[in-house]
């Protein structure tokens, strides 16, 4: 029986359990493109657009009217340029955050030291399907504010985020602007304390709130931490989160998941096994912490940008300095509904580069934009990669001379107990099966020694675990698989 557990050939069929994902394998890339001059050109939004291309937004120096210049990119569905804008005055102006509205054209936020009432403002433009402007708006006071994120809202208006030292209790506060469809002002609110807080991004909630995320000096356990903030409709705050430990943590991208609950794209100084980690966390309704992932190695990561995934898994984009083939590369990890890693991937030259949003595309692949310095015409150009859909375990299984570990799971929801069996199939050096309930808490664990596993509904001190949601997690030397199963008693 000691050679099952050496070196197990199998092939795994879960009964009584419930159908779920299967193992996702690493995209190929499709193609890879540069945009910029032979000055500095940052990437730092994108989004598909409904012909199947896909607009970008960030800043450039090599072209425009003054030093730095907001941009629109507007491609086709190969990445092949249709046209181009740059927006901005004689001085630094940039786009942080952009979107294609109900109206087929497109919203940008950034930030303007050209125009405005102070140092820096919150700078919107809203364009027409060309790019071409039909209007321009900027908000702030006398100090420096600045936008990085916008979203259209479900009454046609904006909803946008970003920092404010005009406005506030303290150095810095987190600054949320409502306007109309003409970008005039229904509301602005500021949320901190007595020190520097900030506002990275916002998200239209699915009862007609807001939640909105960034860092926060004023509260919490260390220097910087984890800012969460949950509003009602008008901007009032309905409750405040903040997560970190005693030295710098940030949250740059949040989003309300499938179950209402938010995920958290951020970097930690105080957790992990290195200078900085790329950290995820997930959190239910209120926003207590369901579970958090650290994803990195000995020196730095940080994850910008998050979506949930048409499996309910995650996707991540960041950078890292730990791997790759530079100093600093894009970091793109994918996870599955409990955060843990179906994937890693990453990209870049041998210099620096970051990147800083990624979106699932309609054919369940992935685009990804940054900055390169390793490739492209310039000092830093935008980066924009393409990645074709995943593969999976039971496409692969189809392939003979390949098989796999598989879950089958009859019949869903269950009353009854779980037998998984054992039959030849491909080589693995070690073979473990985990449950786990919604919590990402571990329920109960195996080492599978014999053909056939049977689990009575109990956990490993032997206590009867509640009727819900669990996931069974099958984990071998070559891949994990898991599967969802609804217990009911």
């Amino acid at each position: 029986m000691g050679s099952i557990m050496k070196r197990a050939s199998f092939l795994v069929v879960v009964i009584l359990l419930g159908e779920g994902d299967l193992y996702a394998q690493a995209p190929d890339t499709l193609w890879t493109k540069t945009y910029g001059g032979i000055n500095d050109d940052i990437g730092l939004s994108v989004e598909q657009t409904s012909d199947e291309g896909f607009i970008i937004t960030g800043w450039t120096y090599s072209f425009g009217a003054g030093g730095s210049d907001a941009f629109l990119i507007k491609t086709d569905a190969e990445g092949d340029i249709l046209w181009y804008k740059t927006y901005g005055g004689p001085a630094d102006d940039n786009g942080f955050s952009v979107q294609q509205t109900s109206d087929n054209g497109y919203i940008i936020a950034g930030g303007t030291y050209s125009f405005g009432a102070g140092d820096k403002d919150v700078y919107l433009i809203k364009t027409d399907s060309l790019g071409e402007v039909i209007w321009v708006k900027t908000y702030g006071g006398g100090l420096a504010d600045w936008a990085t994120s916008v979203q259209q809202t479900a009454d046609g208006g904006y909803i946008i985020c970003g920092t404010t030292g005009s406005f506030g209790a303290g150095q810095l506060d987190v600054y949320v602007i409502k306007i109309d469809s003409l970008g005039d002002t229904i509301w602005t609110k500021a949320y901190g304390g007595m020190n520097a807080d900030g506002g990275n991004y916002i998200r239209q909630t699915s009862d007609g709130g807001y939640i909105i995320v960034g860092s926060t000096g004023s509260y919490g356990a260390g220097l910087y931490d984890v800012y969460l903030i949950k509003t009602d409709s008008s901007g009032d705050t309905v409750w405040t989160k903040t997560y970190g430990g005693v030295e710098n943590d940030g949250g740059y991208c949040v989003l309300q998941t499938a179950d209402r609950g938010y995920i958290i794209a951020a970097g930690t100084y105080s957790f992990g096994a290195g200078r900085e980690d790329l950290w995820l966390l997930k959190t239910d309704t209120l926003g207590d912490t369901l579970w958090t992932r650290l994803y990195g190695g000995t020196e730095g990561e940080r994850g910008y940008s998050v979506c949930q995934t048409s499996d309910g898994g995650y996707i991540i984009a960041g950078y890292t300095c730990s791997f790759g083939s530079g100093n600093f590369d894009f970091y793109l990890i994918r996870t599955d509904s409990l955060g843990d890693t179906l994937w890693t991937r990453t990209y870049g030259g041998t210099t620096s580069d970051f990147s800083y949003s990624v979106r699932q595309t309609s054919d369940q692949g992935y685009v990804i934009v940054g900055w390169t310095g390793s490739y492209g015409s310039g000092g830093d150009d935008v980066y924009l990669i393409r990645l074709g859909p995943e593969t999976d375990v039971e496409e692969q299984l189809s392939h003979p001379g390949n098989p796999l570990p598989f879950l089958e799971i009859l019949p869903n929801p269950s009353k009854g107990m779980a037998r998984i069996l054992l039959k030849p199939g491909s080589d693995a050096d070690y073979v473990e099966l985990k449950i786990f309930n919604v919590a990402g808490e571990l329920v109960r664990s195996f080492s599978p020694l014999s053909p056939v596993i049977v689990w009575d509904g109990r956990d490993d001190k032997g206590r009867k675990v509640s009727s819900g949601v669990y996931f069974i997690r099958l984990s071998t030397s070559n891949l994990r698989i898991t599967e969802k199963m609804i217990l009911l008693r």
